[in-house]
């Protein structure tokens, strides 16, 4: 029956992706999947192990999708120019895709995580990191640190938690990526 309808590892994947914006990527399951496709579950398993194996591969999508969308927006820029693009992706990216989004910080097994776009997202940050002329361990730190403010305000801002108070959320982050940037041009010396 699978063969019949055209299902492929990837339009699975696609599909799960696209599930997981719509409903939540908690909420993505290989049965879930295989009701949109009108299948028995059974016939999916030759292109998924299970539903962490579909989580899994999303993950792995998002991840794609989102480090090809930063360099991107990164290509021919430096310090705040390159900061402001490259928080400006991830937000937008969780806006459109917060299903992908979420997806992005599932736990892969070691070996998954290596060969990930997850290795670009780190490389990305540190060029960026390197228009502030940070040297190592700092970078690791400093790295860490734009994760969390970025992963953070986009998961309050999704959760709804800016929206009930003023200022306006977007003035708000437009000064949180200009105190990152000051903080970078600033770093604290150990």
């Amino acid at each position: 029956m699978a063969a019949r309808v055209g299902l492929t590892t990837e339009r699975l994947t696609r599909a799960g992706a696209e599930l997981a914006d719509e409903v939540g990527f908690e909420q993505v399951t290989v049965s879930e999947l295989a009701r949109r496709f009108d299948v028995k579950v059974a016939s999916l398993y030759s292109h998924l192990k299970n539903s962490h194996d579909l989580k899994t591969r999303i993950a792995l999508l998002a991840l794609e999708e989102l480090a090809d969308r930063a360099a991107e927006a990164l290509a021919g820029r430096a310090g705040k120019d390159a900061l402001t693009a490259f928080a400006n992706v991830y937000r937008d990216y969780a806006r459109e895709h917060p299903g992908r989004y979420a997806a992005t910080q599932f736990r892969l097994a070691p070996e998954a995580a290596v060969a990930s776009a997850g290795v670009r997202h780190a490389q990305m940050t540190r060029a960026i990191l390197r228009g502030y002329d940070l040297p190592e361990p700092e970078q690791t730190h400093a790295v860490r640190m734009l994760g969390s403010v970025f992963h953070g305000y986009v998961s309050l801002e999704l959760g709804g938690g800016f929206s009930h108070s003023a200022p306006d959320s977007e003035e708000t982050w437009s000064r949180i990526v200009d105190a990152l940037d000051a903080l970078l041009r600033n770093w604290p010396t150990p």
